[in-house]
């Protein structure tokens, strides 16, 4: 097993790729470079491969997108673009919905994406996005790659534990090569 290089400026770009880094040891990596330390961990190591890859710094783009503040939220009321989860929104679906509304991610990324649209289809909207939920496993973003590997092992490991999950996902982000479960795994919870 060949040992997680250190991410440092002297780093093979293609190498770089083959690990998986933490966000936080991508933003460290930022700081010392004078890279920029906004948005995901995909645009993190983005950043980084091309500053590896070429010796540039990508440029920041950044245009704060100006929320549009709502008065009165109604069943009637449109949803506003650049749409922010505010205490104001929380508080509308609270009690249109009841205490157990939260501002899932899916849900959020409808919000975000029917702007135009009323709030009554956003609570229909939210009320189909539990549905399925219930009836289906949901997308894990790609940036999440700990959460997929944990479902995926225990897809196929029921009898485990979550010890034996997050070691054998310690072991994969060490190696070269992606970090999606495989049954060969399993092999790092008999070494002792």
């Amino acid at each position: 097993m060949s040992k997680r290089p250190i991410l440092d400026k002297n780093l093979d770009s293609t190498i770089f790729k083959q690990y998986y880094f933490l966000k936080k040891e991508l933003i460290d990596f930022c700081k010392k470079n004078n890279i920029q330390t906004s948005g995901g961990k995909i645009d993190l190591t983005n950043r980084v491969f091309c500053f590896l890859e070429t010796g540039k710094i990508i440029p920041s783009i950044s245009q704060k997108k100006k929320p549009v503040l709502v008065e009165n939220i109604t069943l009637e009321t449109i949803i506003e673009t650049n749409f922010v989860c505010s205490e104001k929104h929380r508080s509308f679906y609270k009690e249109q919905i009841g205490k157990s509304f939260s501002f899932n991610v899916i849900f959020q990324k409808w919000l975000k994406n029917n702007f135009g649209k009323t709030y009554k289809d956003s609570i229909e909207a939210y009320y189909k996005i539990l549905e399925d939920k219930k009836n289906s496993k949901s997308p894990i973003d790609c940036q999440f790659e700990y959460n997929t590997y944990i479902r995926d092992f225990f897809e196929e490991n029921k009898d485990k534990k979550l010890t034996d999950a997050i070691k054998c996902w310690k072991y994969k982000k060490e190696i070269n090569g992606h970090n999606k479960y495989e049954k060969e795994d399993l092999q790092i919870l008999w070494i002792i």
